[in-house]
């Protein structure tokens, strides 16, 4: 490790919350500029969000409602500060999204990332990220110019080729998903190839633990991070391995699946992102990922907050005696009763049949009351059942299916 990508990466518990206080209230004026949060942010006086605790007032912003809104206002859903001849690039990914790219200095912010990795000068990239449509390899590409390493954009497939072009090259590091890397390595023990690969920079699917040891017993440090299409990266590992650490340029919020409301430290949750970007200024975007917050700073010195990285979807929308159950309808039906303060709905099988329980944090018993409430809100109905406050799972799960049909 060559220190650090900048000071941002060491600041103090009060530097942050300063810097915070003066960039928040501008991205949230920035982003009532725009039409598409006409809705969202109406009435919000900028000024007074200056912290998470103001932001968490705030509206989150969900993938659905981002796509909706560009079937109106094509591409961008009047959620971009330019129209779309006023980027670099415009990307499609999967639904379709439409999202904005740019090429001024690490647009995307993979640059922290890759540094992180020990990728710099004199370095060359092997980018099996894509390039058609969707954003993953411009992203890792923007990152590579950004601490001046040099790039094979090699998009995926062709896994021969791969091969021929990194050893005639002498490419050094490997950017793309973390298993193909393995696919580029026993092709090149097969055609009786050495390539230089010493570091790999891995995102877009999980990374074992044996797949990483795999990767050092051949010689290869290997670090993921977490990053999507519409928010560039949101948090990454250093060499101490020991969670992600968060981006300086993003907010990241832990909530309760369904709602905006944040959980207590350490609990999992969805993962809710507000971006600094003022090209792009997602205010509590809704990922569908779960992770939780990571207590402490890192080993490496970075003191910024981590997470445990991804732990799963929070979209868990089951479809119970054919009906579709959602989170949301969930965190309405605790809402609706003060005396609830956590629901977990469970599906199991008896027989031929779906059974939904409805499982209730409460100190209270008005469980009529309640079955009314879970028959108007979950459409279904089901057995109530209360337990003591403190029971339930902190494992982010307010839907569990436990059907078992073998």
């Amino acid at each position: 490790m060559t220190g650090y990508f900048d000071a941002l990466e060491t600041r103090s518990v009060d530097e942050r919350v300063a810097a915070l206080a003066t960039a928040l209230p501008l991205q949230i004026a920035r982003a009532q500029g725009l039409p598409g949060y006409a809705g969202m942010l109406g009435g919000i006086d900028p000024a007074a969000v200056t912290n998470a605790q103001a932001l968490a007032a705030l509206p989150v912003l969900r993938k659905s409602a981002l796509g909706a809104a560009q079937g109106e206002a094509a591409p961008f859903g009047g959620f971009a500060t330019r129209g779309p001849s006023g980027f670099a690039h415009v990307f499609q990914s999967p639904g379709p999204i439409y999202e904005p790219g740019g090429t001024e200095h690490d647009w995307w912010r993979m640059g922290r990332f890759l540094h992180a990795c020990g990728i710099g000068p004199g370095d060359i990239v092997q980018n099996c990220f894509g390039y058609h449509l969707t954003p993953a390899g411009m992203i890792f590409e923007s990152g590579a110019r950004a601490v001046g390493a040099a790039v094979l954009p090699a998009g995926t497939g062709q896994t021969e080729l791969q091969v021929r072009a990194a050893a005639d090259v002498g490419v050094t590091a490997y950017a793309g998903t973390p298993d193909y890397l393995k696919l580029i390595l026993e092709k090149a023990d097969e055609m009786g190839l050495t390539l230089g690969i010493t570091r790999a920079a891995v995102g877009g699917g999980a990374l074992f633990p044996s797949l990483r040891e795999y990767y050092a017993g051949r010689g290869i440090a290997c670090l993921q991070c977490y990053a999507t299409a519409d928010l560039g990266s949101i948090a990454y590992e250093s060499e101490a391995m020991e969670g992600m650490i968060l981006d300086e340029h993003v907010i990241v919020e832990i909530v309760t699946p369904g709602t905006g409301d944040p959980v207590p430290e350490g609990e999992v949750g969805e993962v809710v992102v507000t971006t600094l970007n003022p090209d792009y200024p997602l205010i509590r975007f809704a990922t569908g990922d779960m992770s939780a917050v990571l207590p402490g700073i890192s080993p490496c010195g970075r003191t910024n907050t981590r997470i445990k990285g991804w732990m799963g979807r929070a979209d868990q929308t089951t479809k119970i005696k054919g009906m579709f159950v959602r989170p949301e309808q969930v965190a309405a039906l605790v809402a609706r009763h003060a005396t609830v303060q956590r629901a977990r709905v469970v599906a199991i099988r008896q027989g031929d049949m779906d059974v939904m329980t409805v499982q209730l944090e409460s100190a209270a018993d008005d469980i009529p009351g309640i079955e009314a409430s879970v028959a108007e809100l979950l459409k279904l109905k089901g057995t109530v059942e209360i337990v003591a406050p403190g029971t339930l799972p902190r494992d982010g799960l307010v839907i569990e299916d436990a059907r078992r049909y073998d």
